[in-house]
């Protein structure tokens, strides 16, 4: 792929913060500004992006070719409209269309998730790839998917929910309606339920995890199983082998389906992912189709950290609008 040379603008769009930042054409972030979600309907939401983008633009002498927005929900296959975004309680936002008249800069939106995955794949653990699924774990579990070095959106913008791809028939109830999703087993969510659980039956290997939060399991915290097992606590090990065991189930299913050369695995679990990366490549190689003639594809830890959205929105907004000019 020919990148074209310029600078654009990257905005994350998020419950809490939205975070905009200049990035050039290698990835590299120039000036960022930041600012908290305002508690607003989405007219007074994206009129604090505007003034984000603004302050970020002012920060830089040279022209901006387009604006790029990650929202966590699917757009419609224009990449213009919000189709719907829960944490936003958002539906049928023409983001693209509000923020090019507020601006007068063009605009592309995205997936907040596949804006990520395209960052990891042009600039962080995809780099060099041109089959990578991007699998982010945080609350829930996200991710994108890029094919041929094409990001992947499906026929209505909706794909790369991989979160909800059924896992346990009649299973757990995920927070999307149905039973048995991914994320209900290998998510952040599934981490904390699942430490509390044996903590409650094995109080005493769990002194070190317990110690952390308030003492008693049900004040278990994401966080704390990751410096439980780095402390050595066997019940936070054994936890993170279990997610990680999970986790390559998941991926087995979607290389069924894809076959891509790798998975970049982001979010904030990833921080652990040394006690939980051996499991899920075990579990992978495992379960995988023809594991006997195929190739077992990589599992590497995303580069970019939060910086994967706005670096990589930025730049789907620049291939797009270059491509136009």
């Amino acid at each position: 792929m020919v990148t074209p040379v310029g600078i654009s603008v990257g905005v994350d769009i998020g419950g809490t913060k939205i975070l905009a930042g200049i990035v050039n054409e290698q990835g590299e972030i120039l000036a960022k500004v930041r600012k908290k979600t305002p508690r607003a309907d989405a007219s007074g939401v994206l009129e604090v992006v505007s003034q984000v983008i603004t302050e970020t633009i002012s920060q830089v002498d040279d022209e901006i070719i387009g604006i790029g927005v990650g929202v966590a929900g699917p757009v419609d296959a224009g990449s213009t409209t919000v189709l719907y975004a829960p944490n936003l309680q958002w539906a049928d936002v023409p983001v693209a269309t509000l923020l090019d008249n507020s601006t007068g800069l063009p605009v592309r939106v995205e997936n907040d998730g596949n804006a990520a995955a395209w960052g990891e794949a042009r600039f962080g653990g995809g780099e060099g790839f041109r089959d990578v699924v991007a699998v982010t774990i945080g609350t829930g579990i996200g991710g994108g998917v890029v094919l041929g070095g094409e990001l992947f959106r499906g026929s209505h913008g909706a794909a790369g929910e991989i979160g909800h791809m059924g896992a346990v028939a009649n299973g757990r109830l995920c927070g999307c309606g149905r039973k048995g999703c991914w994320e209900q087993y290998a998510s952040g969510n599934a981490l904390v339920r699942d430490a509390r659980a044996m903590a409650t039956e094995r109080l005493f290997d769990a002194q070190v995890l317990l110690s952390l939060g308030d003492g008693t399991p049900e004040g278990v915290q994401g966080e704390h199983v990751t410096h439980a097992a780095q402390s050595g606590d066997p019940v936070a090990i054994e936890v993170l082998d279990r997610l990680g065991e999970w986790l390559g189930r998941g991926l087995a299913s979607l290389s069924a389906i894809l076959d891509p050369q790798i998975f970049v695995i982001g979010g904030g679990a990833s921080e652990a992912s040394e006690f939980f990366l051996p499991s899920a490549r075990a579990s992978l190689a495992d379960r995988i189709i023809g594991k006997q003639y195929r190739p077992i594809p990589e599992i590497r830890v995303a580069e970019l950290g939060n910086k994967a959205g706005i670096v990589g929105a930025a730049d789907l907004a620049r291939l797009k609008f270059s491509s136009e000019n």
